[in-house]
């Protein structure tokens, strides 16, 4: 009995209890790098309303149209670019098609490049932000966002060694009418 509690402990210590439910440690570690409520995970709390330079948390009621993106363990995405009108609230349903972990995190070009020199210097970062989305082999997850502010923005697969591979892609908000 006590081998047994003491092989649930180091399971639960090491992650493996959030990888038996599907929120798979990102950036392959043990630590979680996103928040679940966020990304069609288990949790239930409400994801975080912080304005971004992209945008800021969406509403799913709030949702206008569903964007599927596919990750693949050629370091790729698909589609590698998307068009939103500013103001829209989107779906993304971030499926991964490969057999590594992936992600999906929105930013800048300089919030991402930063993020990803973070990560180099130390993997066991913990995140819970509701524009990351950690998928695991064979599963999906998704970030409602709102795009309110126009521009071109970035998302990228921040997992060690992904985003240098070219694991990238562009989002362009288009102005809204004025």
């Amino acid at each position: 009995m006590k081998r047994i509690a003491m092989a649930i402990a180091a399971a639960f210590l090491t992650g493996g209890i959030a990888h038996a439910h599907g929120d798979a440690a990102a950036h392959g570690d043990a630590t979680s790098h996103g928040d679940t409520a966020a990304h069609g995970g288990h949790g239930t709390a409400p994801a975080k309303k912080t304005q971004k330079p992209w945008g800021v948390a969406g509403d799913p009621k709030a949702v206008k149209r569903t964007v599927e993106i596919a990750t693949r363990d050629e370091m790729r995405f698909s589609p590698s670019a998307i068009q939103v009108a500013q103001g829209e609230t989107v779906r993304l349903v971030v499926r991964n098609d490969g057999k590594l972990m992936h992600e999906l995190v929105i930013g800048t070009k300089k919030e991402l490049d930063a993020h990803a020199a973070t990560m180099a210097k130390s993997q066991a970062m913990a995140h819970e932000e509701p524009y990351i989305a950690h998928v695991a082999p064979g599963e999906s997850g998704e970030i409602v966002w709102t795009f309110n502010r126009p521009g071109r923005f970035d998302f990228a697969c921040l997992v060690a060694g992904h985003y240098e591979a070219g694991m990238r892609g562009r989002i362009d908000v288009a102005p809204g009418a004025k």
